[in-house]
């Protein structure tokens, strides 16, 4: 396995794990209650999604490059 696959293997794992951060705690009690009270998310739930979703593009693009 060449570096680009292996860096983008470590950052597909990131960006699930972040991804699944995020979207805990979009769904908990109080990130709800958050959103019901502001209507948006936190500054920590969308620092968590955003990086995930990126994460997850720099991924592809490593994964799946020539």
């Amino acid at each position: 396995m060449n570096q680009s696959k292996l860096i983008g293997l470590l950052l597909a794992l990131a960006a699930a794990f972040l991804l699944y951060q995020g979207l805990n705690q979009a769904n908990s009690p109080i990130g709800e209650l958050g959103e019901a009270l502001t209507g948006s998310y936190s500054d920590e739930t969308l620092g968590y999604l955003l990086s995930g979703a990126i994460a997850g593009v720099l991924a592809f693009y490593f994964l799946f490059k020539k």
